[in-house]
């Protein structure tokens, strides 16, 4: 519950102390930090009859002075212009201003210099500049996030945005939770050195007045970590329900685009899937994708039952039939639908894309050994004609990440099939994934290859059996998370900021990936939560990240990186 709460506690203190009819301004990222914690009916429960983008509201003249005007809006210097323009005429009757992280004193000046009508009420800082996807998971949304890939010399000021923006979500959410951490990174990244030791600076310096909090016996960590020390886990197919529907499908703010993959009715066309609103989703979100189709039969026999319906369902496309058929069902339950509609549309996905063939040898390369079986595995599936590009991408990707060292001939002949069976393959796109994040760069021990702990550890895995062929690979974090709780991280791979140590085992622990997070990842921090190991974990990233996300940043990257060399 804790970041989901904090935020719609913040929204509550905005909208319930103004009575009366509202109207509610936001830009292109609070609406999303909203829209994951508030629904449309709340809002109107709260009077609010409007909500507008504050770029589309400047464009309107027409004046609303029966209405208060509540903006939520980040304090960047556009969203201040645009502030400074629409009180100069105001079109609103009251004007609550409400920003998500620090002002600074100058924009405070300027917003008041531009009330020369004084509509403004009050101006406050509430410091919800996250959005909180689930209850320990949140994203920072950045549509640049291949920045973190780039050299600082490429383009210094873009980075330095990134960065910016990484330290005011990180500072956001440690200012909702009322902590300050001790704070450490991965040391064979500079930009997690570089945001470790920046929002250090912000908090222990810059505003330490602010982070003042009453101390905690034990201060919480920040650990910041990049993406690129685990560039296995956004490249898998996934097998749980939530990591699943992102993979397939896409999610963005809990919302699921249907019309990506095909025609659905109006009302279906856009589902939402959130734990706080779907107590279906909250049971199921991981679990398993065979046990999914069971728990959704179960949910449908139940109604049956209720609708005295006799009709025997054996398949999905049976339950698909079954739901259409019921248009009050519908009504009742849009619910069931709509997990009726994403487990059939899934099912056709894994049956087109021969994800089950893909997937086995993908988790043999993420966790197993024997590089001659896995040639040839990955050799077969780039002949196969039913298999994607983009699996054939990841496939090699994989491959390349597993034995860049000891097979470097059957990798150039991987390369030169993929190059021939793959008409949209970018040439040296694997390449640039081993610069990026190959075994030279990577902090931590991806393949438990070098720790006898984890060579142990798979054995006794191997002999008792995996539960599930394509669920068995543990993401890099899981490892992060079981080091923090036995006290075994090392300073080596992981450094502090600073002069702030910690003694014995933290309470809370926030980890930031640079990069961005997957739902396997959050998956993972969730388990662990339940596990009660007496530590709490939150998971938050720059973006959260499928395949073919991962896929576009690091052809971005490659590209800038081919320019800026050739300018050079």
């Amino acid at each position: 519950m804790v970041l989901v709460s904090a935020v719609r506690d913040y929204v509550n203190r905005m909208l319930q102390d103004i009575s009366g009819m509202k109207v509610l301004i936001l830009d292109s990222q609070t609406v999303s930090i909203v829209s994951v914690v508030y629904s449309q009916s709340e809002l109107l429960q709260k009077e609010v009859f409007l909500v507008e983008l504050i770029d589309s509201i400047s464009k309107s003249k027409e004046s609303m002075s029966h209405l208060k005007a509540v903006y939520f809006l980040r304090p960047t210097s556009e969203n201040i212009q645009h502030m400074r323009r629409q009180l100069s005429n105001p079109r609103f009757g009251e004007y609550h201003l409400f920003f998500s992280n620090m002002l600074k004193d100058t924009e405070i000046h300027l917003l008041a210099d531009s009330d020369e009508q004084e509509v403004v009420q009050q101006v406050q800082e509430f410091y919800a500049d996250f959005i909180a996807v689930d209850p320990y998971h949140f994203t920072l949304n950045m549509p640049s996030n291949h920045h973190y890939m780039l050299p600082a010399v490429v383009d210094p000021s873009s980075l330095q945005h990134f960065c910016d923006r990484a330290v005011d979500g990180i500072a956001a959410v440690f200012l909702a939770l009322k902590r300050r951490p001790i704070i450490r990174y991965s040391s064979t990244s500079d930009i997690a050195k570089r945001i470790a030791h920046e929002t250090a600076k912000l908090m222990y310096q810059q505003e330490s007045g602010l982070f003042d909090f009453r101390r905690m016996e034990m201060s919480p960590l920040l650990l910041i970590v990049d993406r690129r020390d685990d560039p296995v886990t956004p490249l898998l197919n996934q097998w749980t329900y939530q990591a699943m529907v992102n993979e397939l499908i896409g999610i963005q703010d809990n919302k699921v685009d249907l019309r990506s993959i095909g025609k659905f009715p109006k009302d279906q066309e856009e589902v939402v899937l959130s734990s706080e609103q779907d107590a279906f989703f909250k049971a199921n979100m991981y679990e398993n994708f065979g046990d999914i189709g069971m728990n959704i039969k179960r949910m449908v026999d139940d109604f049956q039952q209720v609708a005295k319906s006799n009709q025997t369902i054996q398949t999905i496309e049976d339950m698909a039939k079954f739901v259409d058929n019921y248009p009050e069902y519908r009504k009742m339950h849009g619910n069931v639908s709509k997990h009726v509609t994403l487990v059939t549309e899934m099912s056709k996905i894994v049956e087109e894309r021969k994800l089950m063939l893909v997937s086995e040898t993908e988790q043999e390369l993420a966790c197993n050994g024997g590089q001659v079986a896995a040639f040839e595995a990955v050799t077969n599936l780039l002949n196969n004609e039913s298999i994607s590009d983009i699996d054939r991408l990841c496939l090699v990707m994989l491959y390349a990440l597993r034995y860049e060292k000891e097979s470097p001939v059957q990798l150039m002949q991987l390369f030169n099939k993929l190059a021939s069976r793959s008409a949209k393959y970018k040439p040296g796109l694997v390449q640039f994934l081993l610069k990026q994040a190959g075994v030279d760069k990577r902090t931590g021990d991806l393949y438990g290859n070098r720790d006898f702990l984890n060579i142990a550890r798979n054995m006794a895995r191997g002999l008792k059996g995996v539960e599930n062929v394509y669920t068995q690979h543990q993401p890099l974090l899981f490892q992060t998370m079981e080091s923090i709780t036995k006290g075994r991280l090392r300073d080596v791979d992981f450094p502090y900021v600073g002069n702030h140590f910690q003694q014995g085992r933290p309470q809370e622990v926030i980890i930031f990936i640079i990069g961005g997070t997957t739902y396997e990842e959050s998956r993972s921090v969730a388990l662990q939560n339940a596990s009660n190991s007496g530590i709490r974990f939150i998971l938050g990233g720059s973006a959260v990240l499928n395949s073919k996300r991962f896929l576009k940043d690091l052809g971005e990257a490659q590209r800038i990186s081919r320019t800026s060399t050739s300018v050079v």
